[in-house]
């Protein structure tokens, strides 16, 4: 055992090996649920023990060994109260390692692990939401959140999702081509989702789960090394990074946001830059352009600006029209209205908000109202900007949002200044 480094540095290599573990105890026992809840022991046990002893020398077998114990008197528990062979559907898998052996996370089952999870058998919302869960490691409150749906509703989609991932006894290995295509349209929503997640944290101290945006990117490389051809895979893979550059520049020394036009652009990584753009020109030369490329386009057109005040706003507008006709998406909606507004000024993008307020996909979400607080400040309404940023504040449940969002109210409340430009949280 060597020592572990820090209780931080244990949680982060918890996160990481936990769809790994849960992916290889599913391929051996066969039962989502009691294989996710004897993972979650584990990783209980973990925390509480490596701390303290130091990290074991094969942390990822540690884990797959412990849960595999709670699953063998999980299977003993349910045959002895039932008195009948029930284990049948439950069986070890015989041509895997035994349990604990050095070698038991050598196959990164984290990607079979998504694919399942997207099977035919569940509906798209409850496949993404399942996935958002085993292989992101989302709450069950985070992924309400994306979805903008209750927490009680998504609780009961996440156990139907797990209940019927085991009736239909789908085998644990990767998908065939065609089962492959009929599941990648959820396989990327799920991963664009678990980025976002990781690059603005929904909520708590930090804006960003680093371990969440990384796991998306190396998830997206595995799909597109599987599909190279595929422009969308492509498209997913180059938005991320495109949008990842920006991250060392998007929180200031004590964890608090710092707005896209407020960023000192020489923060931003060039490598990611270079290779997004290269990942998003070979896909759109194929002819076929979808959403994902639409959406690396626009974080193109923002990287490539060496100042704020040299943003291709007219490029970027023409680009959400495009993106606007292919997805019914309000989030679409509202960053359009941005762009609208950068345009043609804030009075067409409030304009487009008042739209979104009809439509009420978003109503209560705080990100509408911290729109609508950008676009009243340049419209040089201070008093209406100052009330949205505090009702935005008191909607979000991030702590560095609903600072930066405090101070802009503070900021205008004390100095009566001119019309500002709209930011985002880049």
């Amino acid at each position: 055992m060597t020592p572990a480094s820090s209780d931080d540095g244990s949680e982060h290599l918890l996160r990481e090996l936990a769809p790994q573990v849960l992916g290889a105890v599913i391929r051996r026992f066969r039962d989502f649920a009691a294989a996710e809840d004897a993972v979650q022991e584990a990783l209980v046990a973990a925390a509480t023990q490596w701390p303290r002893e130091g990290l074991p020398g094969n942390p990822g077998a540690w884990l797959i060994q412990v849960a595999s114990r709670r699953m063998t008197d999980h299977l003993r528990s349910e045959m002895a109260r039932r008195r009948r062979e029930t284990a049948a559907a439950l069986e070890l898998d015989p041509v895997a390692p035994a349990p604990g052996t050095e070698n038991a996370t050598d196959q990164d089952d984290t990607l079979i692990l998504l694919f399942m999870c997207c099977h035919e058998a569940l509906t798209p919302s409850s496949a993404i939401a399942l996935t958002l869960r085993a292989v992101g490691g989302l709450t069950t409150a985070e992924i309400a959140n994306a979805f903008l749906v209750p927490e009680a509703t998504m609780a009961q989609r996440i156990s139907r999702a797990k209940n019927s991932i085991k009736a239909s006894r789908v085998p644990f290995r990767l998908p065939t081509d065609q089962d492959r295509a009929q599941r990648l349209r959820a396989v990327l929503h799920v991963l664009y989702l678990i980025f976002n997640e990781g690059y603005t944290s929904s909520a708590g101290p930090y804006l960003q789960r680093c371990e969440l945006s990384r796991e998306a990117i190396r998830l997206t490389r595995a799909v597109h090394t599987l599909l190279p051809d595929d422009g969308e895979v492509a498209g997913l893979l180059a938005l991320m990074l495109l949008t990842d550059a920006r991250r060392a520049a998007r929180t200031g020394p004590d964890g608090e946001l710092i707005p896209l036009t407020k960023q000192a652009r020489t923060l931003w990584d060039q490598e990611e830059i270079s290779e997004g753009i290269a990942l998003l020109t070979a896909a759109l030369s194929k002819g076929s352009v979808g959403a994902y490329q639409l959406q690396a386009a626009i974080a193109a057109v923002h990287d490539e600006a060496a100042r704020a005040e040299d943003t291709d706003w007219p490029q970027i507008l023409a680009l959400y029209e495009l993106l606007k006709r292919m997805s019914d998406n309000p989030m679409v909606m509202l960053n359009h209205a941005i762009a609208a507004a950068m345009v043609h000024g804030p009075s067409a993008g409030l304009d487009l908000l008042n739209a979104l307020d009809a439509d009420g996909r978003l109503k209560g979400h705080h990100r509408l109202d911290a729109v609508r607080a950008h676009l009243l400040e340049m419209a040089g309404d201070q008093q209406a900007a100052i009330r949205h940023y505090r009702i935005a504040a008191g909607r979000t449940t991030s702590l560095p949002e609903r600072d930066y969002l405090i101070t802009q109210a503070a900021r205008l409340r004390e100095s009566a200044t001119g019309p500002a430009s709209a930011e985002s949280a880049g």
